[in-house]
């Protein structure tokens, strides 16, 4: 058994301090939960003890032995596995390679392929994950994805294992395997570092806590016994959030959105809904239900068989993107690392990379000044968190790059309907409660909003009206007033397609 210290550790990247003085210890056989709100220096930390990053200041001690890591093949040697938030995969390859990257079974230098397969599919089995071995990580679900980073982990049989919201995009049978793996691992006496907002997961899993604010350790709880959520939530954002979904209720006007038998590859029969002016229509849906996969339909991202999309009365004029975002229908993706941010560019030219049609010189030039203003403009109303504009997206923090992805589209001069799929998955409770804002203040000035969870708790708190979807189709709809969590539930298991639960 070894434990796990971090001493006095600090890191400071050009023109901010990441951390400063962390210190806390974690034993062997306990999972310790890590809290914080996204920017807080959670993940960095999380890089220093995964060798992405070496730390400025401090000292690292595992096992009672002082570990300075210079790259991460140094961390995987030691016995640490680290599951990220944004997952380390390699999309092209199959769930078998991916596995045992590096270590391939060969024989006089070919791989053993059928050996390989049979092994991978055991150790699946062996954990309660039913994926195929051969199947390409670009053509899995996120869920599936990660429950894939998951398994690495086990199978490397690491003495250090830190996840990073790991339940983020996990169905709720694939969140109880995940449970069930961290309590055998804790009994195995492996070192478990959990990072989570899910504050219900926290009190389910750990048995000790330490939380972070500004890149710094503002709390530690040896035991979590007679703690509060309401503590730790304040401890956390420095403030009391009474209501994090802050419900507003606000005049709606005639439908703006209308989508009329809208069918493709996985949905069945052809899907219609609309959504009012000034109305929160949210989607729910257990993993694989198909919200994800109508949205892309109506947004164009994918080619539907069938279906028209109407703005205001009038016909979405051709299939594609680009015309849906001319006609004011703007869509913020679930995956932000591979469908939403271009990861190499600045904060800057990814708020302004499809508005700055409206600002450019001579239909040819960029306007830098006005898309330095822009930008500047939505880091100081959404409050991300950057040292500058300049600074490149995937250095920010899951949530920090979500507010980039909305502040996008809100720069947009005509927008009328915006399509937003898990619009808070893996932001802390601050995060949640501004982007919540945000949606609102849309609401109020006549956006009409399709707002996509797997979280039933937010689509309740925010939502005006609820459509709910299970096996590529829509099995009913509640108004706000007449919602609750048993009524969505009915209609989101898969039972059978009775007339009862379609009045339901």
């Amino acid at each position: 058994m070894s434990d796990l210290e971090f001493k006095a550790i600090g890191k400071v990247f050009p023109g901010v301090r990441a951390l400063s003085d962390i210190s806390f210890r974690v034993e062997a056989g306990r999972v310790h939960g890590l809290l914080g709100e996204n920017g807080a220096g959670k993940s960095t930390l999380m890089k220093i003890l995964g060798g992405e990053y070496v730390p400025d200041e401090g000292e690292l001690i595992v096992g009672g032995q002082v570990r300075r890591f210079q790259r991460s093949r140094d961390a995987i040697d030691a016995g640490i596995a680290i599951i990220h938030q944004e997952l380390q995969y390699v999309p092209e390859l199959t769930v078998m390679e991916n596995l045992l990257l590096g270590r391939l079974p060969s024989r006089f230098g070919f791989v053993q392929k059928r050996g390989a397969i049979a092994w991978t599919r055991e150790q699946l089995q062996k954990i309660g994950v039913e994926i195929d071995p051969l199947a390409r990580l670009r053509d899995l679900s996120i869920g599936q994805r990660q429950m894939v980073e998951i398994c690495k982990a086990i199978l490397r049989d690491a003495k250090v294992i830190a996840l990073d919201e790991p339940t983020s995009s996990l169905s709720h049978r694939e969140t109880e395997i995940l449970f069930r793996l961290v309590r055998e691992l804790r009994s195995q006496g492996k070192v478990m570092i959990y990072i989570s907002h899910r504050l219900e997961e926290i009190f389910a899993l750990c048995d000790s806590a330490t939380i972070f604010r500004d890149g710094r350790k503002v709390a530690d709880y040896p035991s979590l016994a007679g703690v509060t959520r309401d503590e730790l939530v304040n401890r956390m954002v420095g403030r009391e959030i009474s209501d994090i979904f802050g419900y507003r209720a606000r005049a709606l006007g005639e439908t703006r959105l209308a989508v009329r038998g809208m069918h493709g590859p996985k949905l069945a029969p052809p899907a219609d809904f609309s959504v009012r002016r000034g109305e929160i229509v949210g989607f729910f849906g257990l993993v694989g239900a198909g919200r994800s996969e109508l949205m892309q339909l109506v947004y164009g991202a994918d080619k539907r068989d069938s279906g028209e999309v109407l703005i205001d009365g009038a016909p979405l004029p051709g299939r594609h993107i680009r015309n849906a975002i001319a006609a004011g229908l703007v869509f913020c993706p679930e995956d932000r690392k591979e469908h939403g941010i271009i990861g190499c560019r600045s904060v800057a030219e990814n708020i302004n990379i499809s508005c700055r049609r409206h600002s450019r010189r001579a239909h040819f030039f960029v306007n830098d000044g006005a898309e330095a203003e822009i930008a500047d403009g939505y880091i100081k109303l959404l409050r991300i968190k950057t040292p500058n504009r300049q600074q490149p997206i995937r250095l920010l923090s899951g949530g920090n790059q979500q507010k980039v992805i909305l502040s996008r589209w809100l720069a947009e001069q005509d927008l009328r309907v915006l399509i937003i799929d898990e619009p808070t998955r893996g932001i802390d409770v601050g995060a949640k409660n501004e982007i919540y804002a945000v949606l609102y203040e849309l609401a109020a000035k006549g956006v009409a909003i399709v707002m996509v969870s797997s979280e039933l708790p937010e689509v309740l708190g925010v939502a005006d009206r609820i459509v709910v979807m299970c096996q590529g189709r829509i099995t009913g709809e509640l108004a706000r007033a007449d919602a609750s969590e048993q009524k969505i539930l009915s209609l989101a298991l898969p039972v059978s397609d009775s007339p009862q639960r379609l009045a339901a």
